[in-house]
């Protein structure tokens, strides 16, 4: 059975239903690979558990031959952390998707890993509440994928990352043990956390099964705005206003023009504003239900030029299109050119000077190429997407896109950034994790999966090497 033992291959055939794993080529490659495309996936089987007994009793196989393993969940990943590229069996939690019943009383709910993340918003609202994980991704993203990798997205600025909404999580270990951390307790002052080892560990300690949620109220009184605006300052600037005004901020994002146009040559959209600006800010707004301080808000801003134009959302389905405008960015990227992404945090002060120097640094450097920016402005986190020049092949784009990184975390980390603010470390940016973590940093992690993982049987490969 390709290149792992036959006496595994025997006994993986004995011991699991005949639909538990595959060799299809068409599978190998659809569950094999994350939306990276760098390198192409050649995992030997894939495998699809329906409960955590399952995957214990697969890991303990895995483990006692020696024949390495990578989850995967929605595989929407941009660093490669889902990819199997080296013949691993991938275990795919497409199957492991049960919501038990909500618990009205403690607001929570528990999980499978493979439950979509769309999916666990609807359960949940129909009862008025919320898991305020929220990313464009949602529709095919899953709660183990976003929880291995501490997910962010729109609402970091007002609700914080995954990690704050995860009261307890089901976990086998490499050796096929099952750990049961924190039920659904909200205190539990016991000791080391393990919890929190296993959230944004990117499968490379244990694989999460199942996950007990914290959920919220539903938001009400939302309002979405998008605004144009001369440059990032006055991105910034409104920033400054939107925090001072009578609302809470629930997202606050941004976009160039250089996005928008490839959205709109994509959608085949008209522009959104009547008059063009060079950055555009999309804010939601959670209210108390009156118009009358926003409308004297959003005036004044016209009056002191903090804005060239601007737009309310006057329904529901309005504010659908303004939020497509943001989230449909990353898509029509790819749709329309090869973009080489990148997902860089920073100080929020150091915002400003850093995108002049990143402008400097790439227009002296690497001439001709576009730079399409956009991000969750609120919390310091940009999105930086490098387009191929038509002219140039991919080979000697991908090849040169390897120079400017080190240009580009060399920035970063000189402004006290972090190379990767939500997307992970995975195979990517494993070459460039000393850029924001120290030398005794990764040595103490390194010690962390030798002892958790002996064997380096867990996404091998990935953030560290073993």
């Amino acid at each position: 059975m390709g290149s792992f033992p036959a006496d595994f291959a025997s006994a993986l055939a004995r011991d699991f239903p005949p639909d538990f794993a595959t060799r299809e080529a068409g599978d190998l490659v659809e569950y094999g690979k994350d939306w990276t495309k760098v390198t192409p996936p050649a995992p030997s089987a894939i495998t699809f558990p329906r409960t955590t007994t399952d995957v214990s009793r697969l890991i303990a196989l895995c483990n006692a031959h020696g024949v390495a393993v990578v989850p995967s969940g929605g595989r929407t990943g941009l660093a490669g952390g889902a990819l199997a590229a080296n013949g691993e069996v991938v275990v795919s939690m497409s199957k492991m998707r049960r919501m038990d019943d909500v618990d009205l009383l403690g607001s929570a709910v528990r999980v499978q890993a493979g439950a979509v993340t769309e999916a666990v918003h609807r359960h949940v609202a129909a009862h008025g509440l919320s898991w305020p994980v929220d990313f464009a991704s949602k529709g095919s993203s899953q709660i183990g994928g976003n929880i291995a990798t501490n997910a962010g997205g729109v609402k970091v600025i007002r609700y914080g990352l995954t990690r704050t909404w995860v009261l307890g999580l089901q976990v086998v270990l490499a050796s096929g043990e099952v750990l049961e951390l924190n039920g659904a307790l909200e205190k539990n002052n016991t000791g080391l956390d393990l919890r929190q080892l296993f959230i944004g560990s990117e499968g490379t300690l244990g694989i999460i099964t199942e996950a007990t949620l914290k959920l919220t109220r539903l938001q009400q009184g939302l309002r979405v705005f998008l605004f144009g605006v001369s440059d990032l300052a006055a991105v910034l600037a409104l920033f400054r206003e939107a925090k001072r005004a009578p609302f809470t901020i629930s997202a606050y994002e941004f976009f160039t023009d250089k996005c928008l146009a490839r959205l709109v040559r994509h959608r085949a959209l008209r522009a959104p504003l009547a008059q063009p600006s060079s950055h555009y800010v999309l804010l939601e707004a959670e209210t108390d239900g009156t118009s009358d301080a926003l409308e004297a808000w959003t005036t004044s801003l016209f009056e002191r030029g903090l804005i060239a134009d601007g737009t309310m959302a006057q329904h529901g389905a309005q504010a659908a299109e303004l939020w497509a405008l943001r989230e449909g960015i990353s898509e029509s990227l790819s749709a329309t050119g090869l973009p080489h992404k990148n997902d860089v945090s920073l100080p929020i002060a150091a915002l400003e000077a850093f995108c002049a120097e990143l402008e400097s640094v790439f227009g002296a450097r690497y001439p001709g190429w576009e730079i399409c920016l956009f991000g969750h402005i609120g919390d310091g986190n940009l999105h930086i997407n490098v387009m191929k020049p038509d002219m140039m092949d991919k080979a000697s784009f991908l090849a040169k896109t390897k120079e400017a990184d080190h240009d580009l975390f060399a920035l970063v980390k000189s402004h006290a950034g972090s190379i990767s603010a939500e997307h992970g470390i995975g195979l990517l940016k494993k070459p460039y994790l000393g850029y924001s973590r120290a030398p005794e940093e990764i040595a103490l992690m390194k010690a962390i999966k030798r002892t958790m993982d002996p064997k380096g049987i867990l996404n091998p490969g990935k953030v560290i090497d073993d």
